[in-house]
């Protein structure tokens, strides 16, 4: 085991050694991005929407992922924006489950105190239409819901494997929010990056962007009527930008439930070169025991030193020769990993 590997998987930095070839890229599975754009009521918003969803697509572009955009286009024969939506979910699910779906609604909402909705050109979609398009999908999945009125849609399609954002911490936020303005700029951002890795997380876009809207707020002397939510640990119950210090948190749920952010971390829809470079089933295992390491260093206040210390070796050295495995050539690698 050669020191700089095990150090690079200490610190969360990948594998040193030259750019790969671009035939050696990872070409497939692929992330997927799909794009709602509601009815935006008026000129000036429509305007708007179109210019967070052309972000969108710029980001999934430079990441090499398939895009999809509902409700820029008129509205084929037969077909409302809804079901072109769920036609589209459901064919997501024949998608190879170690790529990841985003899926990113922009426009208004709306909340009756029982049911939360996502304005669409003629028939709405509730939060209750996604949770049963998506109940039986596998895949690492990423909902970002800018509308206003949108934090029911949390609690209802929190899950395992899956991170929800939403734009407000209520269904009666209701005023226009603007976090989805500042998220499809922060997406692809290097800025954004706070980690250094050269690459940003949907966690570090989820940052930036919170930040950016509280700044708007503050700066034209306005009440702030948008507080973003995260949750990726299934729980339903979200958290706020300001629980993190970098991409840290600094606060612990009540209960002992898991922290936010982690998982929202590990998901990257613009991979630096260094991520590129690993397959998607060695990027899986990756995953796994960074969160184990994550899980372990939460627990280590609880735990003997020599156990905490011998564990955390054990997982650090997984990670590293995942690493020094990804410089063979792939067909080693694979069957490495099969092993």
């Amino acid at each position: 085991m050669r020191p700089a590997l095990l150090l690079a998987a200490m610190f969360g930095f990948g594998p040193p050694g030259p750019a790969t070839p671009p035939g050696e890229r990872e070409s497939k599975p692929t992330n997927s991005v799909i794009v709602v754009v509601g009815a935006a009521g008026t000129p000036e918003y429509g305007k708007q929407f179109s210019e967070w969803a052309d972000h969108w697509k710029s980001a999934a572009k430079k990441g090499e992922a398939e895009f999809t955009a509902i409700g820029l286009t008129p509205t084929k024969s037969g077909m409302t924006d809804r079901d072109q939506l769920a036609r589209l979910l459901k064919a997501e699910k024949s998608v190879d489950n170690n790529s990841a779906l985003w899926i990113v609604l922009i426009g208004h909402g709306t909340f009756d105190s029982r049911s939360a909705k996502f304005n669409l050109r003629g028939p709405d979609v509730t939060a209750s239409d996604l949770q049963s398009w998506l109940s039986d999908s596998v895949r690492p999945t990423a909902i970002i819901n800018c509308a206003s009125a949108s934090g029911p849609f949390l609690n209802k399609l929190a899950a395992p494997n899956r991170v929800v954002i939403t734009a407000t911490k209520s269904g009666y936020e209701q005023n226009f929010a603007r976090f989805g303005k500042y998220i499809s700029e922060a997406i692809a951002n290097p800025e954004a990056d706070l980690d250094k890795d050269e690459q940003t997380s949907l966690l570090e876009a989820y940052l930036l962007a919170s930040r950016r809207t509280k700044e708007f707020y503050t700066t034209d002397g306005r009440l702030e009527t948008e507080h973003a939510l995260m949750d990726d640990n299934g729980d339903g119950k979200g958290t706020r930008a300001d629980w993190f210090r970098g991409v840290r948190p600094t606060r612990k749920p009540a209960g002992g439930d898991e922290v936010d952010g982690y998982r929202a971390h590990q998901l990257h829809l613009v991979r630096s070169d260094r991520e590129r470079r690993l397959s998607a089933e060695v990027r899986r295992r990756r995953d796994d025991l960074e969160l184990s390491v994550i899980r372990l260093r939460d627990r280590k206040a609880e735990m003997e030193d020599t156990a905490y210390y011998t564990q955390l070796e054990t997982l650090l050295i997984q990670i590293a020769e995942l690493y020094e495995q990804s410089e063979k050539p792939a067909a080693d690698v694979a069957a490495t990993v099969k092993d």
